[in-house]
């Protein structure tokens, strides 16, 4: 059993956040949190917790017909990479296909960002293709081929395959300032800690995000001074 660590900051995200709502309505306040870090993110702060190298990507897409696609599963960072990427230029737009009901009309922009893009029905990915703007896609699927035939050249990166428990450690402890209620400490994860989970879960970050919020909502209103994430 490892308990989570606890970290001083020097500058509060949420200050006031106690003014704005009574303790008894944040069941994560005896751990210094506004909300259980592993929920939803707004994607504004799915931006703020990617850890993405962004250089190698800026540089590809500082030349006109080139495509990069993040290939890999379900829940290993394929559109965190994207929306970070997103955020880099201001005439981009990103479009989510989602698996069931109509798809949203694939919006103008360069780049263009589209996640999921092997949900692209043949005749729209074909009009996509040919507009030649600079793409970058999130897919499970390698579409390498249509790309080229299209006259793109290609970067291909297979997202998660050489996680680290560092890296996980540096994302996860995002998330959990992301959601700091006050200044004081807060719970962080260990490297050890992230190794742990890469060791039940190997890569699926999605996986290890939806044990930890288990954790942390069984914490609710039980803190007495160690929280353990692995028991």
């Amino acid at each position: 059993m490892t308990p989570l660590h606890h970290r001083q900051a020097n500058h509060p995200i949420s200050a006031g956040a106690t003014r704005l709502q009574p303790l008894h309505w944040l069941p994560l306040a005896a751990l210094n949190l506004l909300r259980n870090p592993f929920g939803e993110l707004t994607r504004a702060d799915r931006v703020r917790a990617a850890v993405v190298d962004l250089a190698p990507f800026r540089e590809i897409l500082d030349t006109e017909m080139t495509a990069i696609q993040f290939l890999a599963d379900c829940g290993r960072g394929k559109t965190t990479h994207l929306l970070a990427i997103a955020n880099q230029f201001p005439e981009s737009a990103y479009v989510y296909l989602p698996e069931d009901g109509r798809h949203p009309k694939i919006p103008d922009g360069d780049p263009l960002l589209i996640d999921e893009a092997q949900r692209l029905p043949w005749l729209v990915r074909r009009r996509t293709f040919r507009r030649g703007v600079r793409l970058v896609l999130g897919t499970h699927v390698d579409l390498r081929g249509p790309l080229r035939r299209a006259g793109y050249r290609v970067w291909t990166y297979h997202v998660g395959q050489n996680l680290s428990g560092r890296q996980l450690a540096e994302m996860l402890n995002r998330r959990i300032e992301i959601a700091r209620l006050d200044r004081g400490p807060i719970p962080t994860i260990s490297i050890e800690e992230a190794d742990a989970l890469i060791e039940q879960h190997s890569n699926d970050i999605r996986a290890i995000e939806d044990t930890l919020f288990d954790r942390f909502r069984q914490q609710a209103g039980q803190f007495h001074g160690e929280m353990r994430f692995n028991d």
